[in-house]
């Protein structure tokens, strides 16, 4: 099942999207309400409007949860991303957040003001969604703990992110985590670890691995995460970037103004965001 945000007129709403067409989710009026409520009853069952829908065209998509209670992101967790930035195999899953004010859908603008950052990248991510409260769970129980899946594109000012020798500034500017376009279900993604994943920019294939290559896989991180601090509903986790961003490119390739960025991930869908200047 896929889950999605819209705006229908001045109102955003909450649907479920079958078939290209969109069934409205009665009495939600946010995502995170919505996952709360499916944890208690079988997907859609008594919230799915089935005799109204909405063609997916004719909406505007938004982030599909816009009001996560934290969003958690894992630093280095691929292989060759390690390698590309020249640091050690990490020994336990780097941890640090973006506020959720970050958050955009698809097909909105990621802005900023170049007087205050030059050095903005692009980072595809497999994105988690929990859907009931995790605290110190097994790794083998761990996915069970999972709502759905969804694309993250972790963008980061890095002359911000290097300079400050810590993570969040740079990485929760404002339109800094595009999520989307929609949630897809953990029954329609069986495996979370084989799954290809992929950036473009203008066109260009930035970015290509398999979610196979990270070091700590999403059982793993749900269960490291859950020892240090709680889990609820709603709760997004970034799993990290494979290699490819634009700082250890050669030379680097930063985002500009009129760029157009692409994350895929195999099963889920794509999310595409321009890129503006802040005048």
């Amino acid at each position: 099942m896929r889950l999605v945000s819209y705006r229908e007129g001045a109102r955003s709403r909450v649907g479920f999207l079958v078939d290209g067409q969109i069934h409205p989710a009665a009495g939600f009026r946010s995502m995170r309400a919505l996952i709360r409520a499916q944890c208690a009853s079988p997907m859609g069952q008594g919230t799915m409007e089935s005799d109204r829908a909405t063609d997916l065209g004719s909406v505007q998509l938004l982030a599909p949860l816009s009001d996560p209670g934290k969003v958690i992101a894992i630093g280095l967790n691929y292989r060759d991303h390690a390698r590309e930035a020249k640091v050690d195999a990490p020994t336990a899953p780097p941890i640090f957040a973006k506020f959720p004010s970050a958050i955009v859908g698809p097909e909105q603008d990621i802005r900023w003001d170049p007087r205050y950052t030059s050095q903005v990248d692009f980072e595809a991510e497999l994105a988690v969604v929990i859907g009931r409260r995790a605290r110190r769970v097994a790794e083998d129980e761990a996915l069970s703990y999972v709502f759905g899946y969804t694309c993250l594109n972790d963008v980061s000012a890095r002359d911000l992110q290097f300079s400050d020798g810590q993570w969040v500034r740079g990485k929760s500017l404002d339109t800094f985590c595009p999520i989307g376009p929609w949630i897809v279900t953990r029954d329609e993604i069986p495996d979370p670890q084989r799954l290809a994943i992929s950036s473009w920019v203008n066109g260009e294939l930035m970015q290509r691995a398999s979610t196979s290559d990270m070091y700590f896989s999403v059982a793993q991180l749900l269960a490291y995460c859950s020892e240090a601090f709680v889990l609820e509903p709603g709760d997004v986790i970034a799993t990290g970037t494979p290699p490819g961003v634009g700082a250890f490119r050669e030379p680097p390739r930063f985002l500009t103004d009129g760029d157009e960025v692409i994350v895929e991930i195999e099963g889920i869908g794509r999310l595409t965001n321009g890129c503006r200047h802040l005048l």
